[in-house]
């Protein structure tokens, strides 16, 4: 990784995804196949998320080294990932590391936002979001923060509705739950 990604590298190689991930971003930046890269693994993000099956394959510890690979790779010729991506899907499960693909998938969006120059905002909500809703969120991240926002969505139903938003070390909480627990609180008080 070159100078220019200063204390973001190595906050995100201390732990086992952050390095995958730096690996991964390493490949993609001499193959100058970021956005690409980057694409591919919000295919292999959304399909942990939609289907059971694909994510309690790259779960399970009872799945064998080779079954496990069969199966990733299936998929990700499935999803149309490009080579470089399917590549480290390969050694992932020849690693058994399949388990850490969301912290890598996070990292990896992490290294690449901030190789654009833009800040990286993980956003949960307790529904999906529409394209116009994210379109939305990220004109107002942007005009708070001062600068280009990427969002990594995901979604938890037990927020009841509203928005958490984490940008670096700051939280935005919305969620009605949180007000919720705020309320009650109160009432207790």
């Amino acid at each position: 990784m070159d100078g220019s990604s200063g204390n973001l590298g190595g906050s995100i190689q201390a732990s086992l995804g952050g390095r995958y991930a730096t690996a991964l971003f390493d490949l993609a930046e001499q193959a100058k196949t970021i956005d690409t890269v980057e694409a591919s693994l919000a295919k292999v993000r959304a399909a942990l998320d939609q289907s059971d099956d694909f994510n309690a394959l790259t779960t399970s510890p009872v799945v064998a080294r080779e079954a496990a690979g069969k199966a990733v790779l299936a998929t990700a010729d499935e999803l149309g990932v490009d080579p470089v991506t399917r590549n480290f899907l390969g050694v992932l499960a020849q690693n058994r590391r399949l388990a850490q693909l969301p912290a890598i998938i996070r990292a990896f969006r992490m290294l690449a936002a901030h190789h654009r120059g833009e800040v990286t905002a993980d956003v949960t909500s307790a529904h999906p979001l529409t394209d116009d809703q994210v379109t939305e969120l990220k004109q107002q991240l942007r005009q708070r923060v001062g600068r280009e926002v990427s969002v990594d969505l995901s979604v938890d139903p037990a927020l009841l509705g509203g928005l958490v938003v984490r940008v670096g070390s700051q939280m935005i909480d919305s969620s009605i739950r949180t007000r919720l627990n705020a309320l009650a609180s109160a009432m207790k008080g």
